[in-house]
């Protein structure tokens, strides 16, 4: 939970996107009920359940990266 409360802000990406809303976790959740969570709840859930988190997921120094964007990906990697 604590690395993701710090990765999370540094991706600049809102919290709804780093969760995996094709996986069956979030399916069993309902986004009902992830819409219902307060912030610190959707951070404790992810880290509860790493099926939640969208993926990929790349912490490289300051950069995190989730899901893929082709170009974002090349930039971090070069």
């Amino acid at each position: 939970a604590a690395e993701l409360a710090r990765w999370i802000p540094a991706s600049a990406v809102p919290l709804a996107r780093w969760f995996n809303t094709s996986g069956q976790s979030y399916r069993a959740l309902g986004k009902a009920a992830v819409d219902g969570m307060s912030p610190a709840e959707k951070v404790a859930a992810l880290a509860a359940d790493g099926k939640l988190v969208r993926r990929p997921v790349l912490v490289r120094g300051d950069t995190v990266l989730v899901g893929f964007d082709p170009e974002a990906w090349a930039r971090a990697l070069s």
